[in-house]
């Protein structure tokens, strides 16, 4: 997914778990986060929580893209302040359209 969206012509920064992601948003200052539910050390919804607290990370475009993909899924993803749910396999053009929004 990273190459695919730098290949599309966006920076990117990957972390593969939560606390990771969280201590590099103040260095990466995001403007969109592509983020999983399932991650070790933190759920995807935790780390979207405490992002919505960061300046760096409050106003940014969060998409959720995940395996879980039914109702109650996408209800939790809104609560814990994602503006979007994608469930994999996701379309590039669907991903794509909310990027360029």
């Amino acid at each position: 997914m990273s190459m695919l969206l730098e290949a599309l012509g966006h920076e990117v920064r990957t972390e593969h778990d939560g606390p990771s992601a969280l201590a590099s948003v103040d260095s990466f200052r995001p403007d969109v986060v592509v983020l999983d539910i399932g991650l070790p050390g933190m759920s995807g919804f935790d780390v979207a929580r405490a992002m919505r607290k960061l300046d760096t990370t409050k106003s940014a475009l969060m998409i959720a893209l995940t395996g879980y993909g039914c109702d109650a899924d996408w209800q939790d993803a809104k609560a814990a302040g994602f503006d979007h749910h994608l469930t994999k396999p996701v379309s590039i053009g669907d991903l794509e359209a909310l990027l360029n929004g």
